[in-house]
């Protein structure tokens, strides 16, 4: 709490060296309007975050770049072998603890300004941690796609508010470009009623996007009718799309979107879109059939996508992901958007750290944003390798 405190006064805290204790501190008073002093602070105020589930595919993705970056974070996790050997590559500080433990995570919260939870599935990390949050004063950032995540936390918004901290799940991949898209066309056509989003994005899911994957498959289809968030089948409906390389067959899934682009844009009827194939759509209407057999499947599928090892690094560096969006209003009238942006593991890494960046300088007022709301319709376009949104 001093660290989070004392950025209002002229003093400044220094964190030590990484193998110095988390609470050991150094003071130095410095003017405010010398260049020295506002080096200092953007080192501090770097410094000033958390990201758990640090040794993960995404989140030793995310520390290696903040490193890269000239920035700071704290690395955390549930296991103390990895997190300290991943804390002596980069040569940063790190903290051990349990995310379901809202006592200790709360306590290795104390002087953390934002935590940024790498560490899925979210349906199980997601609630203790924002608990934690709340009782130290943290700011709370994650980079899941799961809907009821979304719907879970924008639940909290009052309480978040009143703590006077912000609870951003959804800065990567999921959500980041589709919600820029579908808030660029809420204020395109203002009158919107119905909303599609989808995605073709190449490359080898991680092994926590898979078991994300996994469970998902216990949830069902969802999409959104009038306000309301209903489940349907695997595959409930397909259609044509342009994502941005020519026709390819959609089909619709429980994406994240279906909770954030209602809080982002009001629109009633949304509706989730992936490139995919014939075979595959066949394949997960049959699922529909098999639910029973699926259900008692899972186990094995866990331990499927523990093995998934995610994409390789040149995979990152080449591939592209390609963005859609439509809306319409009761007269029939239609707009489209695309975008592209580079490998969703690449900008997922960049958008969390610009979000974080964001956070630390500007201290928006407490409450549940969606990315769009926190940082703007058009904000995806300022990551390195992402095109600008085209309507049509």
């Amino acid at each position: 709490r001093l660290g989070r405190d004392v950025r209002k006064q002229p003093t400044l805290i220094h964190k030590c060296a990484p193998h110095a204790s988390p609470r050991r501190f150094v003071i130095e008073k410095l003017n405010h309007d010398t260049l020295a002093m506002a080096r200092v602070f953007q080192q501090t105020a770097s410094a000033g975050w958390m990201i758990y589930g640090a040794y993960g595919f995404t989140g030793r993705l995310i520390a290696r770049e903040a490193k890269r970056k000239n920035l700071r974070p704290i690395l955390g996790g549930r296991r103390e072998g990895p997190v300290q050997a991943l804390a002596a590559e980069l040569d940063l500080e790190w903290r051990c603890f349990d995310a379901n433990d809202p006592t200790a995570a709360a306590a290795a919260l104390g002087d953390v300004d934002i935590l940024l939870n790498c560490a899925g599935p979210f349906a199980t990390t997601s609630g203790p941690m924002v608990d934690a949050c709340l009782a130290s004063r943290t700011h709370y950032l994650d980079i899941t796609g799961e809907i009821d995540v979304f719907v879970a936390a924008h639940a909290r918004h009052a309480q978040a508010e009143t703590a006077g901290i912000l609870v951003c799940p959804g800065v990567g991949f999921d959500v980041v470009p589709t919600d820029c898209v579908a808030a660029v066309l809420k204020e395109a056509l203002p009158d919107a009623n119905s909303l599609a989003l989808g995605f073709d994005a190449e490359g080898t899911p991680s092994p926590g996007t898979a078991k994300t994957m996994v469970e998902a498959l216990s949830a069902g289809g969802r999409i959104r009718r009038d306000g309301r968030i209903i489940e349907v089948p695997f595959a409930y409906r397909t259609r044509t799309i342009d994502f941005g390389r020519g026709n390819a067959l959609g089909m619709t899934i429980p994406w994240g979107d279906v909770a954030t682009a209602y809080y982002s844009t009001g629109i009633p009827d949304i509706e989730v879109y992936v490139r995919t194939s014939a075979a595959a759509v066949f394949a997960m209407r049959c699922s529909n059939l098999l639910r029973p057999i699926v259900h008692r499947a899972v186990p094995w599928l866990r331990r499927w996508a523990a093995s998934s090892r995610g994409p390789s690094d040149d995979q990152m560096r080449q591939e592209t992901s390609y963005v859609w969006g439509e809306v319409r209003n009761a007269a029939g009238t239609i707009c489209t958007a695309r975008l592209t942006t580079p490998n969703g593991y690449r900008l997922t890494a960049d958008a969390a750290i610009l979000i974080v960046k964001t956070v630390l300088e500007h201290r928006p007022p407490g409450g549940y944003y969606t990315p769009s709301r926190l940082m703007g319709a058009r904000s995806i376009e300022r990551l390195p390798g992402v095109s600008a949104i085209r309507i049509d």
